[in-house]
């Protein structure tokens, strides 16, 4: 009835001494009648004997098959009738035990008194059988749930990180093939940087946190890599307070940030831009805070892609929150601001 050996073990010894308990205050009621000690003694054991076994036929059947709730009727006719036949065959063992007429009549007298115990005793046992295993059944339903709720959200992250890699793929193959003819010491070093990247990439969906230590350099290999595309207008800037680059965060988190920060900073201009990277640890929470120069007048800060709207769906599904990811502009500078809630220990 449990999970645990113990478990098993402390049951059993519970229900057998109850029992034996019961058999004794039995036996002792029989005694308060002038019932000899070894006419009472017999009485109680065959009788607690005899109803054990039923109450255990019971309390194993109902391990495999509990009725509806509509069928519960017939469950205490059922639970009636083998009350009736323990009844019966205890009635027959202990007149073959005794031929005494004195205690025959007592028998007969107690009948319905003994009928009414033994159906209150296997009564209140199926009771406890049927909410133990209902119980059970439930928590095993709602672990089932919890693990197909996991492996859903695993799936979904699995999938939103893969979906974020083919774009940036695709702009890193477009570079290399314009940088092959004039510039091949380039592209080899950026072929060489890409690989790095992506086996980074893989490795990093084994596990799904991180520190930003490890995230900022992952992230320093890709903004590399855009360098070569971009050249000089490129230029980056990491703020990092002291203590948070231990902090932990979700893995392969920043680049789409950035990324989208390099696609409003860069795409639209032909000026240099400096992409600034900061942290700093407030209350239980990592802060990061990526911002970008952008012209207002040319591009709209609103309109935040698919990279955004992928982080934001990762956090809600790690988190259950909506809030961990916000965006603000003042004047020409875009924010895009991420609040990491860290792990208990």
């Amino acid at each position: 009835m449990a999970n645990s050996p113990l478990s098993v073990f402390r049951f059993r010894w519970l229900f057998f001494s109850g029992w034996l308990l019961w058999a004794l205050i039995h036996a002792c009621v029989l005694t308060s009648f002038d019932l000899p000690w070894t006419v009472a003694i017999a009485d109680s054991a065959v009788s607690n004997i005899l109803l054990m076994l039923v109450a255990l036929l019971l309390v194993n059947t109902l391990q495999f098959y509990i009725p509806q709730a509509d069928r519960y009727v017939m469950l205490l006719a059922w639970v009636a009738t083998l009350t009736i036949i323990w009844l019966v065959i205890s009635r027959l063992i202990l007149t073959l035990l005794f031929a005494d007429t004195q205690y025959l009549l007592f028998q007969k007298q107690s009948l319905f008194i003994r009928f009414s115990f033994g159906f209150l005793i296997t009564s209140t046992i199926v009771l406890v059988s049927v909410l133990w295993y209902n119980w059970q059944e439930q928590k095993a339903l709602e672990e089932r749930r919890r693990e197909t709720e996991r492996m859903a959200k695993e799936a979904e992250l699995f999938k939103l990180r893969q979906q974020l890699q083919p774009h940036f793929l695709f702009n890193s193959l477009n570079s290399i093939s314009a940088l092959i003819g004039p510039e091949g010491k380039a592209a080899r070093k950026m072929v060489l940087q890409l690989s790095e990247f992506l086996r980074g990439t893989l490795k990093k969906e084994e596990h799904q946190w991180t520190s930003l230590g490890e995230e900022v350099r992952y992230l320093q290999l890709y903004l590399e890599i855009e360098k070569v595309r971009f050249g000089h207008r490129l230029d980056t800037a990491f703020e990092l307070a002291e203590g948070t680059e231990a902090l932990q965060l979700p893995a392969l988190l920043l680049q789409p940030i950035v990324e989208n920060a390099i696609k409003f900073g860069l795409y639209d201009t032909f000026d240099e831009i400096t992409i600034t990277v900061s942290s700093y640890q407030q209350d239980q929470a990592l802060i990061i805070e990526v911002q970008n120069p952008f012209d207002p007048d040319i591009t709209s800060p609103k309109g935040t892609g698919f990279g955004l709207l992928s982080i934001q769906r990762r956090l809600y599904l790690l988190f259950g929150r909506n809030d961990l990811l916000q965006t603000e502009t003042s004047g020409k500078l875009f924010t895009t601001r991420l609040t990491i809630p860290q792990p208990t220990k």
